[in-house]
């Protein structure tokens, strides 16, 4: 029986270096963000649905995010449309790897667990975080976006303190071998109690 532990933090928190960490520690990792892809890829499962409903959002045989994103800002409703085709897509895919996964730990890694009551899934929860200033220094380096846009995705999603609050772990993301101490931390945690079960 395998430990499933849910990955969690804000944007610019450093969750897809902390996934890796677990990756390197032997935990076998599922992300919500890679199975979106998967999804909206050539022959992926959402491909069709989609086309059904929003034609304009398919380039190439496969989901386009670009034409996607104009879709949603010109469309009333059609997020909650997107959201009634993809999230039980997403739910498949993550049953599928909890059930072929090979390791002791399963991670997954999903940035709006508390969000979407994702937790109530999960054996535990461990939260990745650093200080507001860092976590936007962070996201400002990788260009992708102005700060209004990253205050923006940061307004939306659960206040950085609570998602702490909630967690079993908080992983602090400040330099990578803090991290990873912290990770082998919670690995080592995680596996004495499984050697206890």
């Amino acid at each position: 029986m395998s430990f499933n532990l849910g990955l969690t933090g804000s944007i610019g928190m450093g969750k897809s270096t902390t996934a890796q960490m677990f990756v390197d520690e032997g935990c076998a990792l599922w992300d919500a963000d890679a199975a979106v892809h998967r999804l909206y890829a050539p022959g992926g499962a959402a491909v069709e649905p989609m086309r059904a409903v929003f034609p304009d959002a398919i380039e190439n045989g496969a989901v386009s995010r670009p034409a996607l994103k104009r879709v949603i800002a010109g469309t009333p409703d059609a997020l909650r449309t997107i959201e009634r085709i993809v999230h039980p897509l997403v739910a498949e895919d993550r049953a599928t790897f909890r059930d072929t996964a090979r390791a002791d730990i399963l991670v997954f890694d999903i940035p709006l667990l508390f969000e979407t009551g994702g937790e109530a899934a999960m054996d535990a929860v461990a939260c990745v975080s650093v200080p507001p200033e860092i976590q936007e220094a962070r996201v400002m380096e990788r260009g992708t976006m102005t700060a209004a846009q990253f205050h923006q995705i940061r307004a939306k999603q659960m206040p950085n303190d609570e998602k702490c609050e909630r967690a079993d772990f908080v992983i602090i993301t400040d330099t990578l071998d803090h991290a990873r101490r912290q990770v082998q931390d919670v690995v080592r945690q995680i596996r004495a109690g499984l050697a206890h079960a």
